[in-house]
């Protein structure tokens, strides 16, 4: 459904300049953007990303992953097409893949804000999240969601690359409680190559998404061989650590997947490494993922008890007590 977009500027004739993520776009009159969602006409930017979704599922809140944002709760996740990275690993390519600059999509289900926040209510879930593509492209739906959202109790989370601008996170000051960015590697490098986008506007985001209040867990994908070196990770975990210790890092293992099916998945000798550095480089909690009997488990910070115990996408053992720590009365960071 096409609406008019938030943030951006008319700038010359009918050329205009989208600030809604870091691409930052100058487009022409009758031109998409590089998220190939947004479109100029006669000076006015639309987006066709609004209320129109790709998918919508109940999921558990430790699928996105978020650890420390009501463990084994429901989340309502949602996602529109399209997405402003060009990953050959993404696993959702089959959504996140597909704009409206050729034409848009037909499978898109009509589904406006309020109908969302119902169904949320209705399915029992805690949360919406706005996930499985990349938020910022949807950004004016999520924005009016979540604002509907909040009202009736509800949090909102963005499962996103970062790649968002600060204007758009000083938009969202108050809409957004959590966030779980991907850092999908600290190689400039491997940005321009692989994602077509940067490193530093990710790492700025998840900085001010901290100083605006929005809880922020970390995930990193280790693909063998493009992200995985010793010093790369460690400089990834050193980062994690100067915004805040107490940002979780959630490692994922690799699988083969769209462009990428000639990789091969990542060892676990690997991600024991990378959980290794995250430790060594002060974070006090670190996870690894998508790997049979992973570090799943959270611990107390302080006398390391055992908090929460996970199998897989479930919690079989929640010990907190208001959000603290039954051996020593620690306050657990998060939201509880």
């Amino acid at each position: 459904m096409r609406s008019e977009a938030l943030l951006y500027r008319q700038v010359s004739g009918n050329d205009v300049s989208c600030f809604l993520c870091s691409h930052r776009c100058l487009i022409k009159d009758g031109e998409f953007g590089f998220c190939g969602v947004r479109q100029n006409k006669k000076g006015r930017l639309y987006t066709y990303a609004y209320a129109d979704v790709a998918a919508a599922n109940f999921d558990p809140i430790e699928k996105k992953p978020l650890f420390h944002v009501l463990p084994g709760s429901k989340s309502f996740s949602i996602a529109a097409y399209g997405c402003n990275f060009r990953c050959g690993f993404c696993q959702n390519w089959q959504i996140s893949q597909t704009g409206y600059s050729e034409g848009g999509d037909d499978k898109a289900q009509r589904m406006p804000p309020r109908e969302v926040v119902k169904q949320a209510k209705a399915g029992g879930a805690a949360s919406i999240s706005y996930t499985y593509t990349e938020p910022t492209i949807f950004f004016e739906y999520a924005y009016e969601t979540a604002g509907l959202a909040g009202k009736e109790g509800l949090l909102n989370i963005l499962v996103t690359n970062g790649y968002m601008t600060r204007e758009a996170l000083d938009l969202s000051k108050g809409y957004f409680d959590a966030a779980n960015v991907d850092l999908k590697a600290f190689s400039d490098e491997f940005y321009r190559k692989v994602c077509k986008a940067r490193l530093k506007p990710v790492c700025e985001s998840i900085r001010h998404m901290k100083e605006i209040g929005i809880w922020v867990e970390v995930t990193t994908l280790v693909i063998p061989g493009l992200n995985d070196s010793k010093e790369e990770l460690g400089e990834a975990a050193a980062f994690i650590a100067s915004v805040g210790r107490e940002i979780p890092w959630h490692i994922s293992r690799f699988h083969p997947d769209y462009k990428m099916n000639d990789v091969e998945a990542t060892p676990v000798e690997t991600l024991e490494m990378a959980y290794g550095l995250g430790k060594a480089a002060g974070l006090k909690y670190v996870y690894t993922g998508n790997v049979p009997g992973g570090r799943e488990d959270t611990f107390c910070g302080n006398c390391n008890t055992v908090l929460i115990k996970r199998q897989g996408f479930s919690v079989s053992r929640n010990n907190l007590k208001g959000g603290l720590c039954p051996s020593c009365n620690t306050r657990v960071e998060g939201l509880f």
